[in-house]
């Protein structure tokens, strides 16, 4: 599956995507290069995320791949500016980037809890405030933060993951409120059990199908692609009204 809607308002428009080389993030990076939008994209996979670029070297506008570690703020803000540099201003930002790893309570230390906040919530403040000043200056812009059902479903073995997960939607509202008499629009697309290569390689077995048997009221495997088409419509000016919201997509499991 891919997205079909064709968005007039994406042509030629600035996106940055957070953790665009592989998974949910490879899908937003192929979904809006077909839109025409000036693409670019940062991940700490400095072999995906060029493989990737190639792959659409012959988008409208081929896409601009950064590598940098998300996690070391100082980095992120250089990769927004090598990334603007080539794209011009950003008005659309996409906080993708996260990692999900399992872990337990009684081996979270203080270290690993504060690099879980960092992959996972840290970045998308620091990368909405980045992108906020080209925002403004272009009369609008659009943020779309990326959650998880995961903490919706009082999912354990994650405690970092799911605390992060859930603050993100308070940091939505938050920026909403304060970038909304900017035009600037900021939402949550949150996501179910999305299946991913990673996903499906490390952690889907006969217990999470029955689990998403149960769970989805649509059975049937949720893509990358499903996400995609709600991240165009979110950054389009389609949604022109749409802010502070969560825009679920996961077959109806929450």
């Amino acid at each position: 599956m891919t997205p079909s809607a064709q968005y007039p308002s994406l042509q030629d428009r600035a996106v940055l995507i957070t953790g665009g080389a592989t998974g949910i993030g490879a899908a937003l990076v192929q979904a809006f290069a077909a839109q025409g939008a000036r693409v670019g994209f940062i991940d700490i996979d400095a072999t995906a995320g060029p493989a990737l670029a190639a792959t659409l070297a012959s988008a409208r506008h081929a896409p601009v791949f950064v590598a940098a570690d998300l996690t070391d703020i100082a980095a992120l803000d250089a990769a927004i500016a090598a990334v603007r540099g080539q794209t011009g201003p950003i008005t659309a930002l996409l906080n993708n980037a996260a990692n999900d790893q399992r872990h337990h309570i009684d081996d979270t230390t203080p270290a690993s809890w504060d690099t879980g906040i960092a992959v996972n919530l840290k970045h998308q403040f620091f990368a909405a405030r980045s992108v906020a000043a080209d925002m403004k200056a272009a009369g609008g812009g659009s943020i779309v933060n990326f959650g998880s059902v995961s903490w919706m479903l009082k999912q354990g073995g994650m405690p970092v993951y799911t605390t992060s997960k859930a603050a993100v939607q308070g940091l939505t509202r938050s920026l909403a409120r304060d970038f909304g008499p900017f035009n600037i629009r900021v939402n949550t697309l949150v996501p179910g059990w999305v299946m991913t290569d990673k996903q499906i390689r490390l952690w889907l077995d006969d217990e999470g199908r029955a689990a998403i048997a149960r769970g989805q009221c649509i059975n049937q495997p949720l893509l990358p692609a499903h996400i995609a088409s709600m991240a165009l419509f979110l950054a389009a000016d389609d949604s022109a009204m749409c802010t502070a919201q969560d825009f679920i997509v996961d077959g109806g499991w929450v």
